[in-house]
């Protein structure tokens, strides 16, 4: 594989292996925020397997050391398990098996939802699977345009969408400067997160220590704030 560049662009443009379909400007997001994990133990789960070429994807980029879990609703791709790469049956719509998928994965260190994309999956997804991240672990929601479309449950502004809800995780991530603890304050989101992002139909969240912040200054002052300024 050649590192020079983005790997996981090298690897999907000369695909070995099963068919996948991806959006050109993902792959820079991955990278980005997938590559210090690269090398060692960890646990990835991909929620949407397709025809399994990007397990296979994730089995080459991230290293023999890797937990690689594919999870989907039809039985049918139970067969691409293989040494390495899990194959989980279930609909993660629904919370009872996401929980139990976190009991089985135990911490996951990267979390990819590219499942059905409708807003209840993508909402309890999250909702259910984020705690169970390691303690720095990410989880990147792909094709989040959907939020935009009706048919998925989406619309412009409609409060149940899931970038709607992402969007008020942002105030979450700022609670610690809340002057206002009634309308907001520090919530178990914000004390785990270190940062949200958000690129063109993708969501990254970090996980991360976020204690509240501390302010310090250092260094010599310029001039005496006190004096008049034309002294």
């Amino acid at each position: 594989m050649d590192d020079s560049g983005n790997p996981l662009l090298a690897y999907f443009e000369r695909n070995p292996g099963r068919l996948m379909r991806k959006w050109m400007h993902y792959f820079d997001v991955y990278h980005r925020h997938f590559a210090r994990f690269r090398g060692r133990p960890c646990t990835v789960v991909e929620i949407g397997v397709y025809h399994g070429g990007s397990l296979q994807m994730w089995r080459e980029y991230f290293g023999e050391q890797a937990r690689i879990i594919g999870v989907d609703v039809n039985p049918r791709l139970k067969q691409l398990d293989t040494p390495g790469v899990e194959i989980l049956i279930g609909d993660q719509a629904n919370p009872q098996f996401l929980q139990q998928l976190a009991q089985k994965a135990g911490p996951i260190d990267v979390l990819i939802d590219d499942g059905g994309h409708t807003m209840q999956q993508q909402l309890v997804t999250l909702q259910t699977l984020y705690p169970a991240l390691a303690s720095d672990g990410v989880m990147l929601v792909e094709d989040t345009h959907t939020s935009y479309w009706r048919d998925y449950g989406g619309g412009l502004r409609n409060p149940n969408t899931f970038m709607e809800f992402c969007k008020r995780l942002i105030d979450e991530l700022n609670a610690w400067h809340s002057r206002d603890p009634n309308s907001l304050a520090p919530s178990p989101f914000t004390r785990m997160t270190r940062s949200l992002h958000f690129y063109d139909s993708v969501v990254v969240i970090e996980r991360g220590e976020h204690p509240q912040p501390i302010e310090k200054e250092t260094g010599t002052p310029s001039f005496d704030p006190a004096r008049p300024v034309n002294e």
